[in-house]
């Protein structure tokens, strides 16, 4: 049974980070935005069952819920801390959600695209699990680098403003002044 550790708010008011004593998605974030996408999942199926949940953003150690507006944490907290505390952890791995959004956009071999997710993968992407979030490079169109925020970054406001001009300056000094960053 994962032990939540502590319960942290994030920049979203609208998400919550779970941190627990123990791992729940080995080797790769797992990003649920609807129920239909973790049928496959029994801890997350369980979170949208308690209602009131948009999405789920699970990495190593930690959940990020992320809410809707028709609920208050002091009620929805401990409807969603019965089932992370009743969840058995186990050594078979369940299947991960589809881990890359489909797209004509996306080339593994870009090397723009390859240099974007390393510059990424260095600075921002720890940034952003520190506040419950993620994000993945859904592809390239020309100058354009199209990205998809995840966990607490996907509703937040400060996605759209701030961190979006922050990752797209650090690609203009880090690759190529050229290339825009665009949310999708």
């Amino acid at each position: 049974m994962p032990k939540i550790a502590e319960i942290e708010y994030t920049p979203n008011p609208n998400a919550v980070k779970f941190l627990l004593k123990e791992s729940i998605a080995k080797g790769f974030p797992k990003n649920f935005a609807s129920v239909e996408v973790a049928a496959s999942d029994p801890l997350a199926k369980s979170l949208f069952e308690v209602g009131h949940v948009l999405s789920i953003y699970m990495q190593d150690k930690w959940i990020t819920v992320t809410k809707d507006d028709h609920t208050t944490w002091t009620d929805l907290l401990p409807k969603l801390a019965a089932p992370i505390r009743s969840f058995q952890v186990t050594d078979t791995p369940i299947d991960a959600p589809p881990s890359r959004v489909a797209s004509d956009l996306y080339d593994p071999n870009d090397p723009i695209l390859q240099k974007v997710q390393a510059v990424l993968n260095e600075t921002i992407l720890p940034a952003l699990a520190s506040d419950g979030g993620g994000l993945e490079v859904i592809g390239r169109h020309e100058k354009q680098i199209l990205i998809r925020y995840q966990g607490a970054c996907g509703t937040c406001p400060s996605s759209l403003t701030g961190t979006l001009a922050a990752i797209e300056n650090l690609i203009h000094q880090k690759i190529d002044p050229e290339l825009t960053v665009v949310s999708v």
